[in-house]
């Protein structure tokens, strides 16, 4: 007997608003990764997190066709095609990166630079939170914390969807140059919202924990999701469109939807998390004097 799953049910719980993975998904992602982090960052930071998910979106909105000089800036911020680089390892610099794609004859702009983007609006919240700790009365500190977070949050979940790291982000791509389950991108997307995935119960028994290192935990964040491109395309037919009013459900479709959502909380956590740690060893020169800057 088929089972058909009709989309008005609700798997985990309550219902979360918005379309897909890059709308809605990202909102409910990111409210679920500041969830989710332990106590000992700033409880500014933690009730900061609808400020923190309304952020998380605009990446997304940079892409405008309006506004092709940041368009071109950044759309290759949110996917890396690995197969365009034969290397065994990927270099943890932006620049270092950039050198291998010419040695490789190809464009860093066409193979793009997601764990780059991802690691340097770590630093860039890091340097924040360093602030707050000097200056944590400051109210366009702890502002401009929540606004770094939310770009920090949009690349770290593009990262944990394979097919953000693949020539063959939209489809199988065949030598002739067509495709196979041409559409596949936005079904993934749109699977956070389709199965109408909660905050509560992504972040639910989360254990969040530094990164040892910055890059080297995006870059292996990044070759762990790339392992999982095949296993997608193997699940591409049975993965429902992010409209469809009844779907015959598949467990393993589930299943994988599940497990890439919680570990772009628990990802996106990590980072949160890691940022605050790094913070702590940043010091500012005399010359800065955010306070008197800024006024009573």
């Amino acid at each position: 007997m088929k089972r058909v799953f009709l989309v008005g049910l609700l798997v985990f719980g309550l219902v979360s608003a918005g379309s897909a993975w890059h709308l809605g998904g990202h909102h409910t992602l990111t409210l679920a990764a500041v969830s989710a982090l332990p106590e000992e960052v700033p409880a500014f930071f933690r009730e900061g997190a609808p400020t923190i998910a309304h952020m998380s979106l605009d990446p997304d909105m940079g892409k405008h066709k309006g506004t092709p000089h940041v368009r071109a800036a950044e759309f290759p911020e949110h996917f890396l095609d690995r197969e365009m680089l034969k290397a065994d390892t990927l270099p943890e610099s932006r620049y270092e990166f950039i050198k291998l794609c010419y040695e490789y004859n190809v464009a860093p702009e066409k193979i793009g630079l997601v764990p780059y983007a991802l690691g340097e609006w770590t630093e860039r919240l890091a340097v924040a939170f360093a602030e707050y700790r000097k200056w944590p009365d400051n109210p366009h500190i702890q502002m401009k914390c929540l606004i770094y977070a939310g770009f920090v949050a949009h690349y770290a979940e593009d990262m944990c969807q394979p097919l953000h790291l693949t020539v063959h982000y939209n489809g199988r791509v065949q030598a002739d140059g067509s495709k196979l389950q041409k559409g596949i991108h936005g079904k993934v997307d749109g699977l956070v919202s389709f199965l109408k995935m909660t905050p509560e119960a992504l972040a639910k028994n989360q254990k969040i924990e530094s990164l040892e290192g910055l890059m080297p935990g995006i870059l292996s964040q990044f070759e762990t999701g790339f392992a999982l491109v095949d296993h997608v395309y193997d699940l591409g037919e049975r993965i429902p469109n992010y409209d469809a009013k009844e779907w015959e459900k598949d467990d393993e479709v589930i299943a994988f939807a599940v497990n890439r959502a919680r570990e772009s909380v628990r990802f996106t956590s990590q980072l949160y998390l890691t940022a605050w740690k790094l913070s702590e060893a940043l010091t500012f020169d005399d010359y800065i004097k955010r306070a008197e800057w800024d006024g009573p």
